[in-house]
């Protein structure tokens, strides 16, 4: 089993384009998953012993889950099993998928942390400093909030993938899926001063075609990344749970709050289904409140009538 777990981290990697972080989860949960197998089985686990496996024993594995886990956590082990068993499917190898009638614990609904239009510029706007470090933090954070990336987008980005005359830097999404997003003034600015300084941190002789990069010259990493943008957030006096992704949320919030087109929004995230942009839409209610007062013809007609 461990060979067919290693496969499916592999298909994960390069066909889904999975970040560090989710891989390292399904991994660890994964093997968890393999020491129960290895009780019910015995060690050697074939496609023979995978095949015998039915609702009964998943939910005897998800009973011990739910002993040491929160709901959140049981989810996440019990999707890497049910993704597992798809992917095994999918090459062939199995024939059902023992946990599809699994239902996942309902979690609660949170909504995403975000920043108002004033917070995010205060944030933006404390990135001080003409060093060559400070001067990449202020164009890597202008550049996710300007253009909504996730964080293994933006850390992802190749210096061909920006085109400065233009405006529009090129994406890789999850999936594998490739999509041109604008950036804008405030963006473009940081960013030439970076890149026009770029070389200072690689070494003497050395090339590396990411864009932003640490100081030793290599790919600069997601865990930097949100480290970085927890450490200036409370240096700009912000309190609330703050990372690279609530910048995210904060640039689909202010889009839609400023009026813009929901499937446009939905194209610059990246999301394929529109019920996941749809959780943008509660810092908007106040918006949509009036646009209803205005255009809702019985809510006119009740206005004109009031006082009579």
């Amino acid at each position: 089993m461990t060979d067919f777990i290693e496969e499916f981290i592999s298909y994960l990697n390069i066909e889904k384009n999975c970040s560090k972080e989710t891989l390292k989860a399904y991994l660890t949960d994964l093997k968890e998953f393999c020491s129960f197998l290895k009780d019910e089985f015995g060690d050697e686990i074939t496609i023979e012993e995978l095949e015998r496996i039915d609702n009964f024993m998943l939910r005897k594995y998800l009973a011990l889950l739910y002993k040491k886990n929160k709901k959140v956590t049981v989810s996440r082990k019990l999707s890497a099993v049910r993704s597992f068993f798809k992917y095994l499917i999918k090459v062939g190898k199995l024939s059902k998928n023992p946990g599809e009638e699994i239902s996942l614990p309902k979690l609660e609904k949170h909504l995403p942390s975000y920043l108002d239009v004033d917070e995010t510029f205060a944030f933006l706007d404390d990135i001080k400093g003409d060093d060559i470090l400070s001067v990449r933090n202020r164009a890597l954070f202008e550049l996710i909030y300007a253009s909504g990336l996730r964080a293994s987008e933006a850390i992802g980005l190749d210096l061909d993938d920006i085109d400065m005359q233009s405006g529009l830097l090129r994406a890789l999404g999850k999936g594998n899926k490739e999509r041109e997003l604008p950036f804008g003034n405030k963006a473009s600015i940081a960013l030439s001063k970076y890149i026009s300084r770029r070389g200072e941190l690689l070494k003497k002789g050395a090339t590396e075609s990411a864009l932003f990069l640490s100081k030793s010259g290599k790919r600069f990493q997601t865990r930097d990344l949100r480290r970085l943008i927890k450490k200036y957030g409370l240096h700009a006096g912000i309190i609330k749970d703050f990372s690279p992704h609530a910048l995210r949320h904060s640039f689909a919030t202010h889009l839609l709050g400023a009026g813009a087109d929901f499937r446009s929004v939905q194209e610059l995230l990246g999301h394929k289904n529109l019920s996941t942009t749809q959780k943008y839409l509660h810092v908007s209610v106040e918006k949509l409140m009036q646009v209803y007062d205005n255009a809702h013809p019985r809510q006119k007609k009740e206005r004109g009538n009031e006082g009579v």
